[in-house]
């Protein structure tokens, strides 16, 4: 009886280990080229890469304040998404990150660390934005191109919505001239338009020849 519990505990040992083993094997890797950009005082994004080749399903980003212990978890699946937007920020706060992907067979391992400082309210760009080779610096630079092209666009709708009242206003006004002459015409006197003139000017009059009574008596 001890020898057949040995072998049943020694059986489901070996499955259980060679179901982690695959699992293990199948997980996807680790996430790289994680960086961050559009560093803004309460808010920031975070974007990476997953190599091919595996099935991705969704993601998990770890953040954690550098000087304090608690940890936020942010966890997304069903998704292709390869970015995500940190919200509810410190100003002037140290942060660390990690992403993990999430395949059919479980979680990656966590990518590298990645350290990153959120800005003042008062500033609009970081201060070492001369370095073109930042990733936050070159995010901040399309993202101001793209509000610079939203404004663009909407000042053009706004210059043709204007274009078209305008036009509006006017046919209306031709319309309402239009329908005031009418009723004006509407408006005179059937006699003036009914009775004939003279060529002269004047109305045409019956001519009755009259003889005085004294010729007749004579």
């Amino acid at each position: 009886m001890a020898r057949l519990l040995v072998l049943v505990n020694s059986v489901v040992l070996l499955l259980f280990g060679s179901d982690m083993f695959l699992v293990g094997a199948n997980r996807p890797p680790a996430p790289v080229n994680v960086s961050v950009m559009h560093l803004r005082a309460d808010s920031a994004t975070v974007s990476w890469e997953v190599p091919e080749g595996d099935i991705i399903i969704g993601f998990s980003i770890s953040q954690q304040r550098q000087e304090g212990h608690t940890q936020r978890f942010i966890r997304e699946v069903n998704t292709t998404s390869r970015s995500c937007v940190l919200w509810d920020l410190e100003e002037e706060t140290d942060y660390i990150i990690q992403v993990q992907s999430i395949g059919l067979y479980g979680e990656s391992q966590a990518s590298k660390k990645v350290h990153f400082r959120t800005l003042k309210k008062s500033d609009r760009f970081p201060s070492n934005s001369s370095n073109q080779d930042d990733p936050t610096v070159q995010g901040l630079d399309k993202s101001r191109h793209l509000q610079t092209g939203e404004m663009i666009i909407i000042v053009v709708v706004l210059v043709m919505w204007a274009a078209v009242i305008a036009l509006f206003c006017r046919q209306y006004d031709i319309i309402k001239d239009n329908d005031s002459s009418n009723n004006k015409e509407k408006a005179k006197p059937s006699s003036e338009r009914s009775t004939p003139e003279h060529h002269s000017g004047g109305l045409l009059r019956s001519k009755v020849s009259t003889t005085p009574l004294n010729e007749f008596s004579s």
